[in-house]
């Protein structure tokens, strides 16, 4: 298969001319950027990059919150031949620290608003040398020590035409980090040919157009907006209207404010708009297609007939790319994630010990493998032995539990490795302990995934905790120490002192027991006492 063009630069510039007066972005209801106005800003940013001293295969970070910026960062990395590092915006302390030193980029872009973290970690963090930031810089802001600090506006002085770097499609373009699970998270190595399958998937299943308009509520920093929603707009010559995040209350209304005909909803995010209460409006919209992952059976039926939409589920990884989807027009199988892409990618189920594939109906792991040269993960980065370990028998193992009917549909249904999923992010419960650990009174921690209460197959933190003898520790305090030190999203709901944590023979955690213990009468819940957690 001829894949020349499916590069982030070449779709871009071949977009712009094809469409240069359309309008392809939009944030909130500011003004949109036509097609040909974003391709002349991502030139003018990949100089910026060259003039940096950026060269192909060099990283770059990119620590941004939703908007145009982080997507004009994206695309004049790319064009510059260099690779785009996403930072979650929530990273603060050990998490941040971790994906800076494993990607090493010697530059950042980086939002005004988070450089007081950045100064809290300038220590740690060796490789970076300079911060380009957008945005004012608020007063009091502690001043960085070695990295040299520039605004963003140096980036766009440069001049629009080509810079003319040689791209392939087998480039890496971006790296996205995802959760660990007995280790720190790990750097997804992606090529250009990933990234651009992760947008034509939408284009081939949800019959993406160029008469659509695409909302974007979800993080930018994540595969699912930036490739499957943000580059799939590009891609089909639609329009995307993005918003800084995700609210139920207000989903609707911008649904009919900006007449947007398609969007995705991740996690819980169809639930909570299925709770708002019923209003007439309910129907009076243009939106006609949803990729809801998942599609809960317990709205699944109702979702459509009330909001006059069609519900798609699929399912994917940042490792993976989208391998299956639901085919449209197909009667609907609740708890389905569809049919392999077929055209791209293999999937089965396989028995986890023995790779052998599982009988129809039978539980077992789900493994993909693409059918195209370089559109799939190229590895994870510096970490061979993980990249090695997913690869079993020229598979992906996904470490997610599935079976598949007799009619070829798949159905996923939890995860086999120790991962926790809460609010749409993968968290590592490695890093999670790595925190615990260093609070003065705690001699050991383990941090296990519980089950929400909310349909969605969402987890809740939950920390079990092994006090050093002598010391004495208030749940509070234990938050209150993590709130400093990681992301609000990772910080425990639950907190349980136990006396030991249970082992194997070789001193190796059992979470399996203690994931089958779940909420005790000793668990406290912080949601119970009205304890809350800040999102800065």
């Amino acid at each position: 298969m001829d894949k020349s063009g499916w590069e982030v630069g070449a779709v871009l510039a071949a977009q712009a001319k094809a469409r240069g007066g359309k309008p392809f972005l939009q944030f909130q209801e500011g003004p949109p950027v036509t097609y040909a106005e974003v391709d002349a800003i991502a030139h003018r940013v990949s100089r910026g990059v060259a003039a940096l001293g950026a060269r192909p295969g060099d990283r770059v970070g990119v620590w941004l919150p939703n908007g145009l910026e982080i997507l004009y960062a994206w695309f004049g990395v790319n064009r510059a031949g260099a690779v785009a590092v996403f930072v979650n915006t929530a990273y603060k302390g050990a998490f941040l620290e971790h994906v800076l030193n494993n990607a090493a980029p010697r530059w950042i872009v980086v939002a005004a608003e988070y450089l007081p973290r950045l100064a809290e970690s300038e220590a740690n963090l060796p490789a970076l040398e300079r911060a380009i930031v957008v945005g004012a810089i608020p007063a009091g802001t502690p001043t960085l020590k070695r990295i040299r600090v520039q605004p963003w506006e140096d980036l766009l002085r440069h001049g629009a035409e080509p810079l003319g770097v040689p791209v392939t499609y087998r480039d890496l373009a971006v790296i996205m980090y995802t959760s660990g699970t007995t280790g720190p998270s790990k750097g997804v190595l992606m090529p250009h040919a990933h990234l651009y399958l992760f947008g034509q998937g939408g284009v081939d299943c949800l019959g993406l157009r160029a008469d659509d308009v695409y909302y974007v509520c979800m993080p930018l920093f994540h595969a699912n907006a930036l490739l499957m929603q943000l580059y799939g707009t590009l891609i089909a010559g639609a329009k995307a209207v993005i918003v800084p995040t995700f609210s139920a209350s207000r989903w609707l209304d911008d649904i009919i404010r900006y007449g947007a005909t398609v969007t995705n909803l991740l996690g819980v995010m169809s639930e909570f708009v299925w709770r708002q209460p019923p209003r007439p409006e309910d129907r009076r919209h243009k939106l006609r297609t949803i990729l809801a992952v998942p599609n809960p059976p317990e709205i699944a039926a109702g979702f459509p007939t009330r909001f006059g939409v069609t519900l798609i589920e699929g399912y994917g990884m940042t490792e993976v790319n989208i391998p299956l989807y639901f085919p449209m027009g197909d009667p609907p199988r609740p708890g389905s994630c569809g049919k392999p892409y077929r055209k791209y990618f293999d999937v089965r189920v396989v028995d986890p010990d023995t790779d052998e594939d599982m009988a129809p109906g039978n539980l077992g792991e789900i493994v993909v493998r693409p059918k195209e040269p370089y559109c799939f993960m190229a590895g994870y980065n510096a970490m061979p032995e993980k990249t090695v370990e997913a690869w079993r028998n020229f598979w992906f193992h996904t470490g997610d539990a599935g079976r598949v009917d007799e009619d070829g549909y798949f159905y996923f249904v939890d995860r086999i490795k120790d991962t926790i999923r809460r609010r749409g992010e993968n968290i590592s419960s490695y890093e999670i302990e790595r925190v615990l650990s260093e609070h003065p009174a705690v001699a050991e921690a383990a941090a296990i995934a519980v089950k929400s209460e909310i349909a969605g197959g969402e987890d809740e933190v939950k920390a079990c905790i092994v006090l050093k003898p002598g010391e004495a520790l208030r749940p509070e305090g234990l938050l209150d120490f993590c709130q400093a030190r990681m992301p609000y999203f990772a910080v425990p709901r639950y907190v349980e002192f136990v006396a030991e944590l249970p082992k194997t023979p070789t001193a190796k955690v059992q979470k399996a027991k203690l994931r089958q213990s779940g909420l005790t009468p000793a668990t406290w819940d912080r949601e119970a006492v009205g304890y809350k957690v800040r999102r800065s």
